[in-house]
């Protein structure tokens, strides 16, 4: 009788933390990574490049069951590297779409990169958070933001990737 109890009790413990693990998630936002400026949808600079590997790295560790960016070369090489290391395809979002991305991303409740652009990114931030965002300049490229969503409470923090380039 002692081990049916106890089995029933782990049971109803394993399901419990399942049930609130699944509300609790972490998204990371950054902006592509340094671009050639030569074109209308340019590719990456070599920095460029070294910035998208090192966010795979970064990320390396970390559960990341999705990737999202907006359809643009510079921001599709910069979420590709970490797409390829978790095994995922990169699904395409509209950039004037930000508002349809977070109820997707509130709603799969899964941790997630996201790309976007120095203008997209700060405002898919405050969307996500209510707070406000400074804007980027279109230098800023180390920008890293990770927001913890756990059920109704959302923390983020803007952490600054190591890398500089000139």
């Amino acid at each position: 009788m002692n081990k049916i109890i106890l089995a029933l009790l782990m049971l109803t413990t394993s399901l419990t933390t399942t049930t609130s693990l699944a509300e609790d998630f972490t998204l990371y936002l950054v902006r592509h990574a340094e671009k050639q400026s030569d074109r209308k949808d340019p590719s990456l600079t070599r920095c460029g490049m070294l910035r998208a590997n090192q966010l795979a790295e970064m990320l390396k560790h970390i559960e990341i069951n999705a990737v999202y960016s907006t359809h643009y070369k510079r921001t599709m090489a910069t979420a590709r590297p970490t797409a390829n290391a978790k095994n995922v395809s990169v699904i395409q979002y509209a950039p004037n779409g930000l508002e349809q991305l977070v109820r997707t991303l509130k709603a799969k409740q899964q941790n997630a990169l996201v790309v976007g652009h120095s203008n997209t990114t700060p405002q898919l931030v405050a969307l996500l958070t209510g707070n406000n965002i400074v804007p980027m300049t279109e230098k800023e490229y180390q920008h890293f933001f990770q927001i913890q969503i756990s059920g109704k409470k959302v923390t983020a923090v803007d952490i600054t990737q190591p890398l500089r380039c000139n």
